[in-house]
């Protein structure tokens, strides 16, 4: 196993790749989709259920874990991995996203940002050196950079100016990081919808030197036709040999197409989320369990699935235990969207190394095209 981080990349198809990044608690397969737990625990799962899944990675929430139960409390009882029985890699966000979504409870300055919490009022003030600190108590595998998320729509004026302000914060970041072997630090594109700013923003970027990069400011509002026409430049605009990490996506078919465009990473917590509220993912698009139309259905999800939901139950006991307020709903419809999730991972991969990801996608479509969605 390698002592360090590293990026191998192993065959590309069009501008969609596949490789592995490695790392010391293991590695990763590219593409890869991160579950994500924000308190750490994946919702509804044991861990040990979402690495039967095929997960290789999972994402912890910087934001959460400082205020409870503190990044000091995780390290004294020996670091994130120990705590929440996850000894694979583990990527934490900066906390910014959430903090910038706490709106009137913020103020926001060239230092940082200083915020009450959510959970008790109590005052904190997260900047870039004190986000690489936590990410560093919690012993993150991949830490990210601490960055300002400006929320669409924003004048281009707005976008420019917090970018900037991001990438004077990036500089920060890496200075905080200093030298960890094993660990790796990610720098974040911002720019909005605007290809000059995103070019200037990674340009910066890179003058500064990280392990990774993501690209932010996406997934927030946009629409999926606007992301997607800024993926077809931006992630051209980062270096060939670093991961490149589409943050808070998505759907289904927003992860095909962000991998048809070259993004290696991606996170999203719409699986977990969606079990929660009765919502599962299926080749054929989505099931909403909740409807009375499955209340007598003896077949599973899925009849091509191999997750424990879809081999040993119903729909219709899916459908009562939603209804009846059973936690096992919860657990079962996660475990099925997570496992959903990553047998889309493995297709991509598997697809783009046999250099077939053009008829891999048509067959995604096609299947969603003549599938049974529901609305959700």
């Amino acid at each position: 196993m390698t002592s360090r981080f590293s990026f191998d990349l192993a065959a590309t198809d069009g501008r969609a790749r596949t490789g592995t990044i490695r790392t010391p608690r293991g590695d990763i397969r590219t593409p890869a989709f991160m579950p994500v737990g924000t308190a750490a625990t994946v919702k509804a799962m044991l861990p040990e259920s979402v690495r039967a899944t095929g997960a290789d990675i999972l994402l912890g929430n910087t934001y959460h874990l400082m205020l409870r139960p503190t990044a000091e409390r995780i390290a004294r009882l020996g670091g994130l991995h120990r705590f929440m029985n996850w000894e694979r890699p583990i990527l934490t966000d900066s906390g910014g996203f959430q903090v910038m979504s706490l709106a009137a409870l913020r103020k926001l300055t060239e230092e940082g940002v200083r915020f009450s919490s959510h959970i008790d009022g109590s005052r904190h003030m997260l900047s870039p050196e004190r986000s690489m600190e936590i990410q560093k108590l919690l012993g993150s595998d991949i830490v990210m950079c601490f960055d300002e998320c400006p929320a669409l729509p924003a004048t281009e004026e707005e976008v420019a100016k917090s970018m900037r302000l991001s990438m004077r914060w990036a500089e920060r970041s890496r200075a905080a990081f200093g030298d960890r072997p094993g660990h790796a630090l990610f720098g974040i594109m911002q720019g909005g919808v605007t290809r000059a700013l995103r070019e200037e923003s990674a340009e910066a970027l890179t003058a500064i030197g990280f392990d990774g990069y993501a690209i932010g400011g996406l997934a927030v509002g946009e629409g999926q036709e606007a992301m997607f026409s800024v993926l077809d430049y931006a992630p051209g605009f980062l270096p060939e040999d670093r991961p490149r990490y589409l943050m808070g996506v998505g759907k289904p078919d927003d992860i095909v197409g962000a991998v048809e465009r070259g993004i290696d990473m991606m996170d999203c917590v719409l699986p977990s989320r969606s079990g929660r509220t009765g919502q599962a993912w299926t080749r054929a698009g989505q099931v909403n369990i909740k409807n009375a139309r499955h209340m007598d259905d003896p077949r599973p999800l899925d009849a091509d699935c191999t997750c424990p939901a879809c081999r040993s139950y119903s729909r219709a006991y899916l459908h009562h235990v939603y209804r009846s307020g059973e936690i096992i709903a919860s657990m079962l419809l996660t475990w099925h969207n997570l496992h959903y999730y990553q047998k889309l991972m493995q297709g991509l991969r598997d697809a783009i190394a046999e250099g077939r990801l053009a008829a891999f996608v048509a067959d995604f479509h096609a299947n969603r095209d003549a599938g049974d969605i529901e609305p959700l």
